[in-house]
Parts: structure tokens; sequence; C-alpha cells
């Protein structure tokens, strides 16, 4: 058996998923993973600061400053290189990855979506995106998808789902917070435990 496996999160916002995952290995949730780089598109992102307070090291590579999306990719691997990077997660990073990117960590790298994937999905739906489509659409019930990334936004395999009723007075950003709360931080933690076990197990 390997050591637990080795996780980078990738964000760009204020990291309400990082703390969810930082929260679920501190309580034993995640127990087969270890946070150990957290990646940053965006220099004033919040989840940076919540990063630190956990004492997990943090960089940060905006697409400007690297010369374009190429630069950033190459800069991020060569972070993970660095760290020693099994695992992936992607947590309200909002810059979507290269084929070439993915290609490289096959089903290493995984996304949480807020929306029951295939609906209000792919390129264009993030964010308070998907929660007005739901709510434009009139669908009862939304939730969330953890997936595996590859060259299709949002297109691939499906590892876990949540389903949250949609209330008759909800907003998007009413909803957005209650599939947070109900679905995100619930199943974003159990994929990682789940995908980081399989992987410290697998027989080399």
């Amino acid at each position: 058996m390997r050591d637990k496996t080795r996780i980078a999160v990738l964000v760009s916002g204020g990291g309400t998923n990082l703390q969810a995952l930082i929260d679920a290995e501190k309580s034993g949730i995640i127990e087969n993973g270890e946070i150990v780089l957290v990646i940053s598109n965006k220099a004033g992102a919040y989840a940076l600061e919540r990063a630190k307070a956990a004492g997990i090291p943090t960089v940060t590579f905006e697409k400007k400053a690297c010369g374009g999306q190429e630069g950033m990719e190459t800069a991020i691997r060569a972070a993970l290189t660095d760290a020693r990077v099994d695992l992936i997660v992607l947590a309200g990073f909002l810059s979507i990855l290269s084929e070439d990117f993915t290609r490289r960590y096959d089903k290493r790298i995984l996304n949480v979506h807020p929306s029951l994937i295939p609906a209000f999905c792919g390129a264009g739906f993030y964010g308070l995106r998907v929660h007005e489509a739901a709510l434009s659409r009139g669908v009862k019930v939304t939730g969330a998808t953890v997936h595996f990334v590859n060259e299709i936004p949002d297109g691939g395999e499906i590892i876990l789902q949540k389903a949250v009723k949609i209330g008759k007075n909800d907003t998007p950003e009413t909803l957005q917070k209650r599939v947070m709360r109900q679905a995100e931080w619930k199943i974003l933690p159990a994929a990682v435990e789940l995908v980081s076990k399989q992987m410290r197990y697998k027989e080399n």
C-alpha cells in the first residue's frame, strides 16, 4: 500500500468547496488523501487565505503573467510535479483546461458541478448561471455532480451525484447556497476520499 494520495486543489474564488475539503480531511472523512498544494489563477482569491490558515502551501499562476493559457498550464504542471501530486481537484477553478492538460492526467482530475449532469452543464454553465437556468426551466429538482475531467467541459465520467429540491420562492442565490450546503460540500469530499482510496490501494 502506498502513502496517502497527494492532492492539489485548483481554485479561483472564495474557496468554500476547498474549505469543505479541508474540514473533511481534519474530521477524518478524507482519510486516504492529503491536500498538499492549493493553486490559484487569481492572485486575490480568498481561497488562498483559507489554505494558508490550514497550513497548506499555495502558488498563484495568472494567465496574463504566464503569457497565456499554455504558459499557465506549463507552470501548473511543474508545480504539480514538484509537489508529487497524485490527484487534482477543481474547486471553483474558472479556467477551462486544455485537452493536452486533461489527457496528461486522465482519471486524475475531479470537478464538482452545481447541477445533475447532463442537465445545465457544459461551456458557459458555471456559478449562478447554472441556477438561473434551472429556475428558468422550471425544474423541481436540481443538485450537484462530481465527475472526472476530460477535454469536454463537464463531459467526464460521473462519480457521485446528489439531488436537491427546488423551493417555490427560490432565487438563484438561495438555490446556490442550498446546493452547496446539501450537495456539493457532501459529495465532493466523499468523491475525493473514494478516488484517493482507490489510488492508494491500487497496485503499482
